[in-house]
């Protein structure tokens, strides 16, 4: 089995802001969802990331406030998977609630050392 990252970028809705009854909803379909990977023995790892947060860039490391993502850009959250290969992999990410409300999954390798 191979590591691998899905990268979870955009949709409408965040835990921290899950207020009403239907953003309560979806968290629980990925609550579900993810469940059902650990139950299955292929969710290794990953959070929820904060809507805040600071950018450094370049090599005079240039801090300021804030992501510059657009909100379908921004990303979300990660998980961590076991999976055969990419094609497994891609599979998984199918599954995941965020493609349900336009948001997107990037499916990175991770590098082994």
């Amino acid at each position: 089995m191979e590591k691998f990252t899905l990268i979870f970028r955009g949709g409408n809705t965040h835990i921290s802001t899950a207020n009403s009854q239907a953003a309560k909803d979806v968290i629980q379909t990925w609550n579900e969802w993810m469940g059902g990977l650990a139950e299955k023995g292929i969710l290794a790892g990953g959070d929820a990331l904060k809507v805040s947060g600071k950018h450094v860039k370049g090599s005079k490391k240039v801090v300021s406030d804030g992501l510059y993502a657009e909100g379908n850009e921004m990303v979300g959250g990660y998980l961590i998977v076991n999976a055969k290969d990419m094609n497994d992999a891609v599979e998984i990410s199918k599954g995941c609630p965020i493609l349900d409300e336009e948001g997107s999954v990037e499916v990175r390798p991770i590098q082994e050392r």
